[in-house]
C-alpha cells in the first residue's frame, strides 16, 4: 500500500510541471499572436519592400521583388546628412530632458512624499500633456515661437535674438520641440524608481558623514539607474525617428529635416515605398546598434 501511494503522488509530480507548462503556453498565446501580427510581419514586409524595385513600364508606386540593394546604397549617397541630424537632436533632447526630468522626479518621488496630495497634483502635471495631442502642443509652440510673437519680440527687444532673427525654423526649436514632447517619457520612469528608494540609505550616509552632494552621487544617482536607462531610451528612441518637430510645417525647416521627414516624404508624398523601407531598416539598425552600445557601456543589461 505504502509503495503505491508512493507511486500514486510520484505520478502526479510529475504530471503537474507538464501540466503548468501547458497552461503557461495557452497564456503566452495570445501575446505570441499579437507580436506575430503586429510587430513580426509589418517588420519582414518592410525589409522585403526595402529590396523591390519599380516594375518596368509600371504606374507610379507599383514595385516588384528584385533584391536590388541599390535602395541601401541610394541612403549612403545622399541622405547620410540627414541620419546625422537625427542623432544630434535626438541625443540632445534626451540629454536636455534629463536635465530638466532628474530634479523634477526626484522632487516628487522623494521630497514630496510627506505630502501625498501635492506629489498626486504634480504627477498629474506631468502626465497632463497626454490628455493633449502632439500635433497641438507642437502647434501651440510654433505660435508661441512665431515671428510676430510677445516671446520673440521680448528677445529682439532685449537684444538676445537679432532683429532679423528666428526661433522657428532652426535646431534650436525643433530640439525644444523635441525635449519638451518627451520630457513626461523621461520623467515617470525616474519617479518609479526614485519613488521606492528607501529613504534609510540617505540617512545612513548622513550618518557616516557624507556630504548632501556626495550622499546624491554614490547612493541616490546609481539606485535610480534603472529609472534613468528606460527614460533615456523611452526618449531617445522615439526622438530619433520623429517627424513632426523637424517638418517645415511645425517648428523645423528644410534645413532642420530628420531621417524622419525623408521616411515620410517618400511614403506619402512621392510614393518611392522601397527607398522609404529601406530607410526605416537603415534606422532601426543605427537605433538597435546605440542602445545596444549604451546598455553594455553603462552596465545596465540586468536594470532594464
Amino acid at each position: 500500500m505504502a509503495f503505491a501511494a508512493l507511486g500514486s503522488a510520484t505520478g502526479t509530480a510529475d504530471r503537474t510541471p507538464l501540466k503548468t507548462s501547458r497552461v503557461a503556453m495557452l497564456l503566452l498565446l495570445p501575446g505570441l499572436a499579437y507580436l506575430l501580427l503586429f510587430f513580426l510581419t509589418p517588420l519582414v514586409s518592410l525589409v522585403v519592400t526595402s529590396v523591390e524595385q519599380p516594375v518596368p513600364f509600371g504606374d507610379v508606386g507599383q514595385f516588384q521583388l528584385a533584391f536590388n540593394l541599390q535602395n541601401y546604397a541610394e541612403i549612403g549617397l545622399h541622405y547620410l546628412p540627414h541620419f546625422a541630424r537625427a542623432g544630434l537632436f535626438a541625443i540632445l533632447a534626451t540629454f536636455f530632458a534629463l536635465l530638466i526630468s532628474y530634479p523634477l522626479a526626484y522632487f516628487i518621488g522623494v521630497k514630496a512624499r510627506r505630502w501625498p496630495a501635492l506629489q498626486a497634483v504634480l504627477l498629474t502635471l506631468v502626465i497632463a500633456p497626454f490628455f493633449v495631442s502632439f500635433l497641438l502642443r507642437t502647434l501651440a509652440w510654433k505660435a508661441i515661437m512665431s515671428d510676430d510673437s510677445t516671446l520673440v519680440s521680448v528677445l529682439r527687444s532685449l537684444s538676445i535674438l537679432p532683429s532679423d532673427g528666428h526661433l522657428t525654423g532652426t535646431w534650436f526649436s525643433v530640439v525644444f520641440g523635441l525635449t519638451y514632447n518627451f520630457i513626461p517619457f523621461m520623467t515617470l520612469p525616474i519617479y518609479a524608481s526614485l519613488e521606492r528608494l528607501d529613504l534609510r540609505y540617505l540617512e545612513a550616509g548622513s550618518d557616516l558623514y557624507a556630504s548632501p552632494a556626495s550622499t546624491f552621487w554614490r547612493v541616490t544617482v546609481p539606485l535610480s539607474a534603472p529609472g534613468i536607462v528606460s527614460g533615456t531610451l523611452l526618449t531617445f528612441i522615439p526622438a530619433s525617428g520623429d517627424y513632426i518637430n523637424a517638418s517645415s510645417s511645425f517648428l523645423g525647416s528644410v534645413q532642420t529635416q530628420m531621417i524622419g521627414n525623408v521616411i515620410q516624404s517618400k511614403f506619402l508624398e512621392t510614393e518611392q515605398y522601397p527607398t522609404a523601407a529601406a530607410m526605416s531598416v537603415a534606422l532601426m539598425a543605427v537605433i538597435v546598434v546605440l542602445v545596444a552600445g549604451y546598455v553594455a557601456t553603462t552596465g545596465t543589461e540586468d536594470l532594464l
